[in-house]
């Protein structure tokens, strides 16, 4: 090989190792949208159900600041992917996703202690996914947005847990 066929060469494969490296990157945080989307849809379709089932006032209140903190997490993270040119899966298969996750929860009294108990767990695991994106993520932005949802996603977790001891979790 000649000395301008190696530099070519040369110049070619760290080329395509650094395109490969970026499309893992994106791969990462197109994975990590995805996650964080599909959990804030299942958010808010547990807490439309909690609304209408729910027969307590406390649940009802917290069904609706999870529909309006989650919808708003939820454009934020829509506004941001598309900034950055990040892949979204499209709302039927991030809805899929989210009927994943949810509980088939139960009608009456039984609905609230089961309701405040699926989201004491459904917030444990958001809690985790953002925390390892914090720790582990490579977009700087979606880390910053990890970071900033954090202590609303805590706030959140600590109304579940105190609904749970409420409501008996008689799992």
């Amino acid at each position: 090989m000649t000395k301008t066929t190696k530099t070519i060469f040369s110049g070619a494969f760290a080329l395509l190792v650094g395109l490969a490296a970026n499309m893992a990157v994106a791969a990462e945080g197109d994975n990590f949208v995805d996650e964080a989307s599909a959990k804030g849809i299942a958010e808010i379709e547990t807490a439309r159900m909690a609304l209408d089932k729910g027969t307590s006032e406390d649940v009802k209140q917290f069904a609706q600041k999870m529909i309006d903190d989650h919808t708003k997490a939820n454009q934020q993270l829509a506004q941001l992917a598309q900034q950055k040119n990040l892949e979204m899966s499209d709302e039927a298969t991030l809805m899929d996703k989210a009927k994943a996750m949810i509980l088939k929860l139960r009608d009456g009294e039984n609905f609230d202690q089961a309701y405040a108990n699926n989201q004491v767990v459904a917030h444990e695991q958001t809690i985790e996914l953002y925390q390892d994106y914090v720790n582990d993520g490579e977009n700087a932005d979606l880390k910053q947005f990890a970071q900033q949802s954090l202590p609303k996603l805590e706030e959140h977790l600590k109304h579940a847990k105190d609904l749970q001891a409420k409501h008996g979790d008689k799992n």
